[in-house]
Formats: C-alpha cells, structure tokens, sequence
C-alpha cells in the first residue's frame, strides 16, 4: 500500500467535512516562505507566529533550540502546532545545522533586523525559495546566525520604541510577503507529491489511534 492509497482509506476515519477542508487548503500550502526561530523563551509569542504560519499558508517552522526549548501555548496556538511542521535543531551546532539545510534545498536566508539598508517587505526579492529568521524576544538574532544569512529585512518604524514585539514582525513581514507571492508568477505551491504527504500528515493529526488504524490497514492489504 503505497501513501496515495494509504491517504484514500485512512481518509474514511474522517469525516468528510474535514477531508474536504484538507483538499481546499493543501493547495493553498507553501514551502517557498519559511520561518526560522532563534531561541525563543515565551511560549505565547512561538504560539503567535505558528498560528499565523498556519493562516497564511506557511507550513514549515524551523525552531534552534540550543538553549530554549521552542513550545507552544495551545490557548494561543488553537491547534496550528497540529497543522504546520516544526523542524527542531538542538545542540551547539543546532544553528548551522539549520541554515545548511535551509540553504542546501536553495532558500535564500534573510535576517530580520533594523538595518538601514536592508530590505523591506515591499521590496525583499521572492523569486526563489526564502527563509525570514526571527530572532529572542530581548535580544533579536544572535551574531553567528546574522553573518550566516545572505541579507537582512527590516520593518520601516515611525515611532519613539525601538522594534516591533517578535511575533508582530512575523505577522507583518510573512502577510505582506505571501501577499506578494500569491500576486506573482513565482511557483510557490506544493507540487502533487508533496500535497499528498501532507494531506496524509493532517489526517494521521486528525485520528487519536492513526498509528493503529494504519497498522490494521496494512496487514489487511498485505493478505
């Protein structure tokens, strides 16, 4: 049984309301536009930005938790840590474990900060795929990971304080972006593969006994 097939029975444990709200949005899901967290320590601002991936269609979250663990505050999330895939990178070399990977799949890796001449929403170039990296509540992106990135992107500010609350920035920045993304020729979505695999991942989400229903499912295929 391969998942194509696996994805047709396993969606008869569900009901057909949701399977038809997975079609609808699966194509609506990118991988384009990433985000990646650097050490966040307060679960409501990582709970804010995933349920804002979620609403604006990004999938992956890439979350270095060398030093913080990276959790989610299910009163702030409302179950978009279910939705979307978070990538977790730990240790010393959790940090460049990250940003290799990201580059390896040919992301370009934008920093947030409030340089002068670094890009804006408006402007930053979407043509190939992007990851916007965010950095701790206090203290933004760390050095090491700044000088790995091939850019920054800065929020135009017109105020007395100095930056926007993180997870404000990612609404601002990942909306204007994505904005701009589905406005453009670029091929931002899922290819069909990929939008079966993840249609797959949301409905074992969606069972409390995926595992074994599926095992059940393919012992009965295997007679």
């Amino acid at each position: 049984m391969d998942d194509h097939d696996l994805l047709d029975r396993l969606g008869d444990f569900i009901t057909p309301h949701k399977r038809a709200l997975f079609d609808r949005l699966a194509p609506q899901r990118t991988r384009h536009v990433t985000v990646v967290l650097e050490e966040l320590h307060q679960a409501h601002n990582a709970s804010a930005v995933l349920r804002t991936c979620d609403l604006l269609g990004i999938q992956d979250v890439h979350a270095i938790e060398s030093r913080n663990r990276f959790t989610a505050n299910r009163e702030i999330a409302l179950g978009s840590d279910k939705w979307t895939t978070v990538h977790r990178y730990g240790g010393t070399e959790g940090a460049q474990q990250c940003i290799a990977g990201l580059r390896a799949r040919g992301h370009r890796i934008v920093a947030t900060t409030p340089h002068a001449d670094a890009w804006t929403p408006e402007n930053v170039p979407i043509d190939r795929p992007i990851a916007f990296c965010f950095g701790t509540e206090l203290q933004g992106l760390s050095a090491e990971l700044i000088a790995a990135c091939d850019g920054a992107l800065r929020i135009p500010m017109h105020g007395f304080t100095e930056s926007y609350n993180i997870s404000v920035s990612a609404g601002i920045v990942l909306y204007t972006v994505m904005q701009r993304l589905r406005a453009s020729t670029v091929r931002w979505q899922l290819g069909e593969q990929d939008m079966n695999a993840l249609k797959l991942h949301w409905t074992r989400a969606a069972l409390q006994d995926a595992q074994a229903i599926e095992e059940r499912l393919r012992g009965d295929a295997a007679h």
